[in-house]
């Protein structure tokens, strides 16, 4: 961890950066600019945490960190998404999110099985069709979904030996 101060950095050490510079473009095309503080040879190679501060033998550590209209932007979404009023819209989203996973994965939508977009369009409102025939056949006559299933062999066998098992699309969220 290292501390930011107004053009300099300090590592846990108390060594202060040599300079920064920047903000340079990451290797991503989609992350944003950072700004990258570098500390000299003869400050990393005598300290004695260095091997858990960088794994090169022969270089001098660099920090590179958001600029700080950046940084100040997410600390402040981080703050609103642990609100009761943003989980309540995620869990609109979640909802639409687990449906799109549903079609790609359990129903092969990422491929069609037609040219042409007549074709296409037709082959994803038969399987939203039958998707929500699939969803509706799993409901009691209340309309509260039903049991779950007793567990398969292979998920007894996993809880005998105390292993976890991961939980399928089809129960997320039960």
């Amino acid at each position: 961890m290292v501390a930011v101060g107004v053009g300099e950095v300090t590592c846990p050490q108390g060594q202060v950066s040599k300079g920064w510079h920047g903000p340079y473009p990451t290797s991503s095309r989609t992350a944003a600019p950072l700004i990258v503080a570098r500390f000299t040879k003869s400050q990393c190679r005598p300290c004695p945490v260095r091997t858990r501060c960088t794994t090169t033998a022969d270089s001098a550590r660099t920090v590179g960190f958001p600029s700080r209209e950046l940084r100040d932007l997410q600390l402040r979404v981080r703050t609103e998404q642990q609100t009761p009023d943003w989980k309540v819209r995620y869990a609109v989203r979640s909802g639409v999110e687990g449906t799109i996973n549903e079609f790609a994965h359990g129903h092969g939508m990422r491929h069609c099985r037609y040219r042409g977009q007549p074709k296409a369009h037709l082959q994803h409102v038969l399987t939203a069709i039958a998707v929500n025939i699939e969803r509706l056949s799993g409901l009691t006559s209340a309309g509260e979904p039903p049991s779950p299933r007793p567990p398969t062999a292979f998920q007894t066998f996993l809880d005998q030996r105390g292993t976890p098992r991961s939980k399928s699309w089809r129960t997320l969220g039960s």
